[in-house]
C-alpha cells in the first residue's frame, strides 16, 4: 500500500532539509572565513575539479562517534568531510575533499571512515582518486582512534599504490600524520600562500631545535616544490591548481590494466624541424635548453611538466608523440650542464616507475655529462640514490625509446636508458658523443706522459683532445656495435619517434616472478 500522500510530503521534506544542512557545513560563519582567508569551500573545490554536474556524494548523513570534550552536541552531517565520485574529462574519478569550516577539518573515526570507503570502491572500480587536503589534523578529542583511522587511510594508499593512480592537492593546512598520506600518492599539488605540509609545526620546530622560522618557510608550497621535492607542482592559487589536476587526465589512464588516452593527433606525424638543426651548439661545454628541444617535437608544443622547480638538472613531463601519451625523462644542459646528481636520480626514478606502473611509453633525450662529483654528493649517496633511477630504467617494461643529442659519457650513458638496460630503439643524432668520459679528462689520464714530455704541452694537449674526438666523441662507435639503431638526420626525430612508438604499440615483455624487488631506497 502506497503511503499517505501527505506523509511522503513531508518525508522528502526533511530529506531535502537534510540535504540543506550538509551542505552548510560549519554554517554560514566558518564558510565566509574561508573565503576571507583566499580558500574556497570544500564543495566549490569539487565543483572546479568535477565536470559539470557529475557529483555524486555518498555519506552526506555520517556524523561523529565522540561523545566526549562536548563533541556529543556537535554532530555535524558529513563530519568534516565530503565524499563521492563524478567525472574529470569524462572519465570517473573518486574524490573526498575536507571540509575546514568542521571541526578545522580534523579526522576523527566516522571522517577516516568515509575517506577509507571511496578509496576502495576507487581500487574495486579501477578509477583514480583525488584527495583535497584541508585539515587540521588528528581530532584529538578522539584520540587514539585518529590516529588509527590515518593508519587505515596509509594502508589503502600502500594497496592502491601502482594499481590506480592517487592525486593529493594539498590546499590548507597538512600536519603529522596527515602528511603521510599524501606523500604516498603519485603527484601531490600545492598552492602558495595558503598550504602547508609539515611533521612538527613552527612552535614545536622552535622548541625543540631553537629555530625561528614560520610556516611559508618551513613547509610551504615553494619549499616542497623547489628544496624537499615533496610537492610537484606549486600554484598561485586553488583554480590554478584543481585545472592542473584535470589537464593531467589528459596523459594518464584509469588503472594499470588499461592504457593511457590518446592526444588529439593534430600535428603532423612527418613534420620536420629545421629548427632542431640550430639548437645543439658544435662546442660540448656551452649550454642549450632542452625544453625548447622537446617542445619543437612533440604535438603542439606541449609538455606538462612534472617537479619543475625541483632538480632543474633532470626534466620529467608527460606529453603527446603523434597521439601517443609518453612520459619524458631529458637532462638539462641549462642546468649544471645536465648532470645527475642525489636530486635529480630520486626524480627521475619515481617519475620512470610512475610511467612504467600506469603504461605510458618512456621517450628519453640524452646530453649527460656524468654524475656530479664531490664530497657532499658521495657523503649524501649519490651511489644509492643514483641506483634508483638505474633500477627504475631496468625494471620497466613499457616502450622505451632514447635520443642521445650531444654527450653520453661514463655510468650516466648506462643509466639513461641504454640499449644494454633494454632500451627498445636507441637513437643519436650526428652531434652524439658517447664514451666514458669527455675528451679532455680522457686525454689528460691516457697521455699524461707524452703531454708532460711535449716541447709545447698546450699544442699537443689540443692535437690529442682532436685526435681523441675523432676516435671516440661520436656516435659511430656505438652504432657499428648495434648500441645505437641508429644516427639520424635531426629534422627526423619526430617522424622517428612516432613510428617506433606506432610499432611498440603492443610491446610485451615482462620481469622475473617475484613478490618485489628491493629498489635502493
Amino acid at each position: 500500500m502506497n503511503p499517505p500522500v501527505g506523509d511522503a510530503r513531508k518525508r522528502l521534506e526533511r530529506l531535502e532539509a537534510l540535504k540543506r544542512e550538509s551542505r552548510q557545513g560549519g554554517g554560514p560563519e566558518r564558510l565566509e572565513a574561508q573565503r576571507r582567508k583566499g580558500k574556497l569551500t570544500g564543495r566549490e573545490r569539487l565543483d572546479l575539479l568535477l565536470d559539470e554536474g557529475s557529483f555524486v556524494e555518498l555519506d552526506r548523513f555520517v556524523t561523529n562517534r565522540a561523545t566526549e570534550f562536548g563533541l556529543a552536541d556537535r554532530k555535524i552531517l558529513g563530519d568534516g568531510v565530503i565524499t563521492g565520485h563524478g567525472t574529470i574529462r569524462g572519465r570517473p574519478a573518486y574524490v573526498f575533499s575536507q571540509d575546514f569550516t568542521v571541526f578545522g577539518g580534523s579526522l576523527g573515526e566516522a571522517h577516516a571512515e568515509k575517506i577509507v570507503k571511496v578509496q576502495e570502491m576507487a581500487l574495486r572500480n579501477g578509477a583514480p582518486i583525488i584527495g583535497l587536503n584541508d585539515s587540521g589534523g588528528a581530532r584529538i578529542q578522539e584520540g587514539v582512534v585518529s590516529l588509527g583511522g590515518y593508519a587505515d587511510i596509509f594502508l589503502r594508499n600502500t594497496l592502491s599504490s601502482g594499481v590506480i593512480p592517487q592525486i593529493s592537492v594539498i590546499l590548507g593546512p597538512c600536519a603529522g600524520g596527515a602528511v603521510y598520506s599524501p606523500a604516498i600518492t603519485d603527484l601531490v599539488y600545492m598552492v602558495r600562500g595558503t598550504s602547508f605540509m609539515f611533521v612538527t609545526g613552527p612552535d614545536v620546530v622552535k622548541t625543540v631545535t631553537h629555530e625561528d622560522v614560520d610556516k611559508e618557510e618551513l613547509g610551504g608550497a615553494d619549499v616542497h616544490a623547489e628544496t624537499s621535492g615533496v610537492a610537484h607542482f606549486a600554484h598561485d592559487n586553488e583554480v590554478q591548481s584543481l585545472a592542473a589536476v584535470r589537464e593531467l587526465f589528459r596523459f594518464i589512464p584509469q588503472n594499470n590494466t588499461e592504457r593511457p588516452p590518446a592526444g588529439p593527433d593534430r600535428d603532423s606525424r612527418d613534420r620536420r624541424s629545421a629548427k632542431l638543426l640550430e639548437m645543439v651548439p658544435d662546442e660540448a661545454h656551452r649550454p642549450y635548453d632542452m625544453g625548447s628541444l622537446i617542445r619543437e617535437v612533440v604535438d603542439d608544443g606541449f609538455i606538462y611538466e612534472v617537479h619543475a622547480g625541483f632538480a632543474g638538472n633532470l626534466i620529467t613531463a608527460f606529453a603527446h608523440l603523434g597521439g601517443h601519451s609518453v612520459g619524458i625523462v631529458a637532462n638539462q644542459p641549462a642546468v649544471l650542464a645536465g648532470v645527475l646528481d642525489i636530486d635529480a636520480s630520486v626524480k627521475g626514478a619515481r617519475f620512470v616507475r610512475f610511467c612504467d606502473a600506469f603504461n605510458i611509453p618512456l621517450v628519453v633525450f640524452e646530453d649527460v655529462p656524468g654524475f656530479l662529483p664531490g664530497v657532499g654528493q658521495e657523503h649524501g649517496g649519490i651511489i644509492r640514490h643514483g641506483a634508483k633511477l638505474l633500477y627504475a630504467f631496468c625494471e620497466a617494461t613499457v616502450p622505451k625509446v632514447t635520443v642521445v643529442t650531444r654527450k653520453a659519457y661514463g655510468g650516466a650513458y648506462d643509466v639513461m636508458n641504454s640499449k644494454h638496460i633494454r632500451g627498445d630503439l636507441n637513437l643519436g643524432w650526428p652531434t652524439a658523443e658517447i664514451a666514458v668520459m669527455g675528451p679532455k679528462g680522457a686525454v689528460e689520464i691516457l697521455y699524461r706522459k707524452e703531454i708532460a714530455a711535449a716541447e709545447d704541452p698546450e699544442a699537443a694537449t689540443e692535437a690529442l683532445h682532436e685526435e681523441y674526438r675523432e676516435k671516440f666523441a661520436h656516435p659511430y662507435v656505438a652504432a657499428e656495435r648495434g648500441y645505437l639503431d641508429d644516427v639520424i638526420d635531426p629534422r627526423d626525430t619526430r617522424p622517428r619517434l612516432i613510428s617506433a612508438l606506432d610499432t611498440l604499440a603492443n610491446k610485451r615483455d615482462a620481469n622475473p616472478p617475484k613478490k618485489h624487488g628491493n629498489v635502493p631506497l
